[in-house]
This record gives structure tokens, C-alpha cells and sequence, in this order.
């Protein structure tokens, strides 16, 4: 089946190419393997310092096709591909932390050594919305391990997830050991029901973090990370600067055009104090450029991925306002053939049912309450528990709000995106299953073997025998 991808904010033509055949990838990867497991960690470590060279010779090529495919504006896209680079040295740091070679002596001149093994043949789904950094994230601690990979990229930007396979081999990893599959959700669904596959790494929507759940649910020989976005809050209490709450808020609820698992879907403040600090936000919000990646000035935000995408974010956009949320900024969209959106804010307050979903798009929703354990009871009133965020000048406030928040990302006077690439990262309900990425990938792309080691055979058994001279008799 042919597939193509297009510029979101022009429509241009970007890629065109063929679905691929994921148990022929697997059958390859497979037979690549066991070469590639036999290696040194060393010799892995620095094959993949090539490929972050690579990279960084061709950044300014991999920037402009993230820029050009996802929309996102230009100053951004080359934070993503220095979050490649940048890759290679943390999950490095990170295997040698989180699963290193332990010895130890126990009795009897015995000793207690714990390594670590790959599983074998990986599967990787990635996003659309960060094309190059996040399957990264999790093909290059695999293959550090010693896994082969079968990745397959949005089908919404192949272009970049085809270059960023081209960078591995073009830093003299074996062709075999990382393979591109394209496609679109049956491709997927074929990759992740696949026998031949040891284990599957996945980025996207709760929906389909649910299915792939499901199909693995009678498979606990095979691991699974799920990575599934969230409806995540941002409370803003005793706010000492405003002009910084607001660029704090502005940030996380629209960097990226909205289209991070991390942006704020829900900022939550007190009812009797959040006039000023809303006066701010809408100035800075009435100030954002929206435009074309490579606009002049800079845009802030692009487009979202493309036309469908703004349809769905402009349907839940209007249900929200149907059950009666109040639009503080509303939603534009200058040419109903671009999915470029204006973003929008909406008084949730009094509407007579909040939608606990994740808005991949420009659309934050206020709530007031009464109260800072009402506004913690609000953040928390979600199925999800990706990240939260709180703005106060109050350590005691912060103390609380962490200790009963439900989130794997909790910040204080931070956005709620931006999580850093040298700590863990990842959430529980239903945006992720137990397995933080990041910092500690390493702990799900290898187990742990436990042996005890002896140089010489020595063993007696004391008890339960009889007497070897009343046998004779």
C-alpha cells in the first residue's frame, strides 16, 4: 500500500514510499541479532556515540525535516534533534547506574555475580510529535543493551523516522539490527501481535496504550512500556510574581501547539484571587505568534499534525463550550484547509461535566475552586497521571501538593513539560503501565541474571540420609 506525508502548514508533499512487512523485518532482525548481542558493552557504547556524531553532522537536515513535517517552528525542532545527540551519553550514564555487573563474596569462597541480558528483538512504535527524540529514547538504550529494533514511525511522519534509521546504519550499526517498518495503525497492530518479537516499546494515545495492553495481557514473557500522554493539571496558588506564573502557564498549556503528553490540559486556581494572574496569561496569550515553521518573526506555534487532528481538537474545543464551559480566548482557525488553530482558554467551572481526556491541541481549561485541598482534589480527579504542576511562593504548599498529587512528573514553580532527560519519566493510571522512560529506560531493555559461582564443585547434604553402615547390614 503507497503512503505519502505532507507538510502540515502548506500541504506540500514531503514523503511517499511503501507499507512494509513487519514479520520480514522481525525474520531480519532476528537473524541479526545474536552478532550484535555478543559485542562488548563498550564496542555497543561507542558505535552509538557514532551515531550521535552522525547526527550531529546532519542536525541541520534532520531540523528542517522535523520542522517541515510535524509543523512545529524551526527554533524547536533543533531542541529535538539536540535531545538526540544529547541521547547517547545519558543512556550510557544510565545502563551503568541502573544495571550494573555486581560481584559479591558469599560463604564458603562462593561468589554472587548479577548481569544483565537483552531480550532479544524489540518492536517500537513512535509519535508523531516528537518524530526523532522519543522513539529514540527508547532505540538507543535497546540497543546499548544488546537488543535489535523494529521501529516503526507514525505513519504521519515517516520522513523523519526513515533518516533517523538512516543515521544508525550510517554509523556502521548493522543494517539488520535496526529496521524501519512504515505503516499505518495495522502495520502497528501487526508489530505489536507478533510472536517474533521479545518485548515492545510504545509512545502515543491512552486508547491505543489500552489495546496494546490488552493483546499483551496473555504474553508476561514479553515486555511492554507503555508511554500514554495525560490530562494533566497546573494549580496556581499564592502566586508571588505573576508575569512568571503566566509564562509558566502559557508554556505548558501551549508549547508544541498543545501536541505534548506533558502540556497543562487543566490550570486550577482559587476563586477569590485569580484575576490578576488570568489578566496575565491573556496578555501573553493574545501575544503568540502562530505561524509556519519557518516564519519571521519565530512563530511560537505551528500548526497541529494536520487537518483531521484540528478537526478532532476543534470537536472536543465546541463540547466543551456545549456543556457549558465559557470561552476566556477563543478557538480560530484562519483557513479551514491548514490545521493551524489559535489556542484557546475555557471556564470549566460551572460546565456540567469536565471531559477527562487528553486535548492534543491548543485548549486549556480553567477551573476555580475554594480551597488548596479543593484544588488538589481537582488535580488528582483525573484516570490519568502523567505530570502536575504547581505555582506558589508556599514550601508548605508544595510539600502537600507533592506528597497528594497522583503523577509520575511533579514540579514546583515549573512547567509541567520539559521533563528532563536525566531523570526517570513516565505516570500511572492510564498514562503508562510501571515502566518510566528516560533516565531509566535501562531497567525494562535488559533483565537481571543472578548467579552463584563456584570454582570447584564442593557439596554434601547432612540430613535426611541413612546411616550408609546400617545400609551394609
Amino acid at each position: 500500500m503507497s503512503l505519502k506525508s505532507f507538510a502540515p502548514a502548506s500541504g506540500e508533499e514531503i514523503w511517499t514510499g511503501e507499507a512494509g512487512d513487519p514479520a520480514a523485518e522481525i525474520a531480519i532482525a532476528r537473524k541479526a541479532w545474536p552478532d550484535w548481542a555478543s559485542q562488548s558493552f563498550t564496542q555497543r557504547a561507542e558505535a552509538l556515540r557514532r551515531f550521535a556524531n552522525v547526527v550531529r553532522a546532519r542536525e541541520d537536515e534532520m531540523a528542517e525535516l522535523i520542522s517541515k513535517e510535524t509543523g512545529k517552528p524551526h527554533w524547536e525542532a533543533r531542541t529535538e534533534v539536540g535531545a538526540v545527540i544529547g541521547k547517547v551519553d545519558i543512556s550510557v550514564t544510565a545502563f551503568s547506574e541502573r544495571t550494573p555487573n555486581r560481584r559479591a563474596e558469599a560463604a564458603m569462597g562462593n561468589k554472587v555475580a548479577v548481569r544483565h541480558k537483552p531480550h532479544g528483538v524489540m518492536g517500537v512504535l513512535g509519535p508523531y510529535n516528537f518524530p526523532a527524540h522519543l522513539p529514540n529514547g527508547h532505540i538507543v538504550p535497546a540497543l546499548l543493551a544488546g537488543n535489535a529494533i523494529v521501529f516503526k514511525p507514525s505513519e504521519k511522519t515517516p520522513a523523519v523516522g526513515e533518516l533517523l534509521v538512516d543515521c544508525f546504519h550510517e554509523a556502521g550499526i548493522p543494517a539488520g539490527v535496526v529496521r524501519c517498518v512504515q505503516g499505518g495503525p495495522d502495520v502497528g497492530k501487526a508489530l505489536a501481535e507478533n510472536d517474533g518479537i521479545d518485548g515492545l516499546l510504545f509512545t502515543g494515545s491512552a486508547r491505543a496504550g489500552r489495546f496494546i495492553h490488552r493483546a499483551f495481557a496473555d504474553k508476561p514473557h514479553k515486555i511492554l512500556a507503555i508511554e500514554a500522554g495525560g490530562n494533566n493539571p497546573l494549580v496556581a496558588w499564592d502566586v508571588k510574581d505573576l508575569q512568571a506564573a503566566a509564562a509558566i502557564i502559557v508554556q505548558s498549556a501551549f508549547l508544541s501547539a498543545g501536541q505534548r503528553c506533558t502540556c497543562a490540559r487543566r490550570l486550577i486556581v482559587p476563586e477569590d484571587d485569580h484575576e490578576a494572574l488570568m489578566g496575565e496569561v491573556f496578555k501573553l496569550t493574545d501575544r503568540i505568534i502562530v505561524d509556519e515553521p519557518f516564519a519571521k518573526p519565530e512563530p511560537f506555534m505551528g500548526p497541529v499534525i494536520d487537518n483531521d487532528a484540528a478537526d478532532h481538537v476543534q470537536d472536543r474545543y465546541l463540547e466543551l463550550l456545549a456543556k457549558g464551559g465559557k470561552p476566556l480566548r477563543q478557538m480560530h482557525r484562519p483557513d479551514e484547509n491548514l490545521p493551524m488553530l489559535t489556542p484557546a482558554i475555557v471556564d470549566m467551572t460551572d460546565a456540567t461535566e469536565r471531559l477527562d481526556e487528553e486535548i492534543f491541541g491548543p485548549v486549556l481549561q480553567l477551573i476555580r475552586v475554594d480551597s488548596f485541598e479543593n484544588a488538589v482534589r481537582e488535580a488528582n480527579n483525573t484516570r490519568f497521571g502523567l505530570a502536575a504542576s504547581i505555582l506558589t511562593k508556599d514550601p508548605q504548599k508544595y510539600d502537600f501538593f507533592w506528597a497528594n498529587a497522583r503523577a509520575g512528573v511533579i514540579n514546583w514553580n515549573k512547567p509541567t513539560n520539559g521533563a528532563p532527560s536525566t531523570a526517570p519519566f513516565g505516570g500511572i493510571g492510564i498514562s503508562g503501565n510501571h515502566r518510566p522512560s528516560a533516565f531509566y529506560a535501562a531497567d525494562y531493555c535488559a533483565y537481571p541474571v543472578t548467579s552463584v559461582e563456584a570454582e570447584l564443585c564442593r557439596a554434601t547434604i547432612g540430613q535426611g540420609l541413612r546411616d550408609p553402615v546400617m545400609l551394609e547390614d
